[in-house]
């Protein structure tokens, strides 16, 4: 079985907004698919409250592969929660596709995780039902959520193990496959139901490198092919580089992000161009990139000088002397 050329990130790009305008309706509607202002979740435990988030914010255009990075406690998998609708924030404003998370009745939280979002869990056992089939796992969420069944349902299955690069395993149980098998056929679930938006937790965290890559490939496929939102919660190096923009959540706040755009380079070809941002939130506050604070030395407060263009960070420490 030969493997076909993974196109680049240009193409992906290019993929994914043209699916995505399609689902939408038109460019005009592409933008603040997911929208988080003043995001706030505190959590009491024990009688003590630990803030999970501290008033985050973001926004996510349709159409986007997003990757959120972050130490352990930052807070990111709380903000993958409430987006997917398995947790409520304390305070502020989520809302993801026109559905406003805060103020959800039950009923329309359930037809949210039914019919709007799609979700892979790190754990493989978490993603598939042990005594179902791939293509019956992956059948079950379309009747659950659209009411496709039978024949019908079967084919739309595989052709979803087809896209992810797993058609083989249509008549394998969970049991039967690789933990990377398992992946990609989890991300065919998770798009069954033809989510807008599909939150994926991590989802290469038990692979080793080699069968990550196939599984992020099956993520961006998805992305590119269906114009379905993709937010990826990872630890994983090679992953967040991979995608178009990585946003840093530190301490329950959006902290930085790094954007990627393809250019036309001065030979004619295609080059990837990175920059990275800090994130400043409506009090005028931001939080410098940890490699920068580390390579300067900077401590306890810094001296800024406002140019005409721009604003200059000095370190601060040791001026009184």
């Amino acid at each position: 079985m030969t493997t076909a050329a993974v196109p680049d990130l240009a193409v992906l790009q290019r993929q994914a907004i043209a699916r995505a305008a399609a689902r939408a309706g038109g460019t005009d509607r592409l933008s603040g698919h997911i929208v988080c202002d003043g995001l706030v979740r505190i959590f009491k435990t024990e009688g003590i409250e630990v803030v999970a988030l501290q008033g985050l914010e973001l926004v996510v255009d349709r159409g986007d592969l997003l990757a959120v990075v972050g130490a352990s406690g930052s807070g990111k998998s709380t903000l993958l929660n409430i987006l997917s609708g398995l947790d409520v924030p304390t305070a502020g404003t989520a809302r993801v596709a026109g559905y406003d998370l805060l103020n959800m009745s039950a009923r329309r939280r359930l037809a949210y995780r039914r019919r709007v979002v799609g979700f892979v869990w790190q754990q493989t056992g978490r993603n598939l039902l042990p005594y179902l089939t791939a293509q019956e796992n992956v059948a079950l969420p379309m009747s659950l959520a659209r009411g496709r069944t039978g024949r019908a349902g079967r084919r739309r299955a595989a052709e979803l193990l087809d896209l992810v690069g797993v058609g083989y395993c249509a008549d394998r149980r969970p049991a039967e496959m690789s933990g990377g098998e398992q992946q990609r056929c989890a991300v065919a679930v998770a798009v069954a139901n033809d989510p807008e938006v599909l939150f994926a937790d991590e989802p290469t965290g038990e692979l080793d490198e080699a069968t990550a890559v196939e599984v992020f490939g099956a993520l961006q496929t998805i992305n590119a092919e269906l114009g379905v939102t993709i937010v990826v919660v990872t630890h994983d190096a090679n992953v967040a580089s991979e995608v178009r923009r990585t946003v840093a959540i530190r301490d329950g706040r959006t902290a930085s992000e790094v954007r990627r755009t393809a250019r036309v380079s001065a030979d004619g070809g295609t080059e990837v161009v990175t920059e990275e941002y800090a994130v400043l939130d409506r009090a005028g506050r931001m939080q410098l990139p940890a490699p920068f604070v580390e390579a300067l030395e900077l401590r306890d407060r810094v001296r800024l000088n406002l140019e005409p263009d721009h604003v200059r960070v000095h370190p601060g420490h040791g001026e009184d002397r």
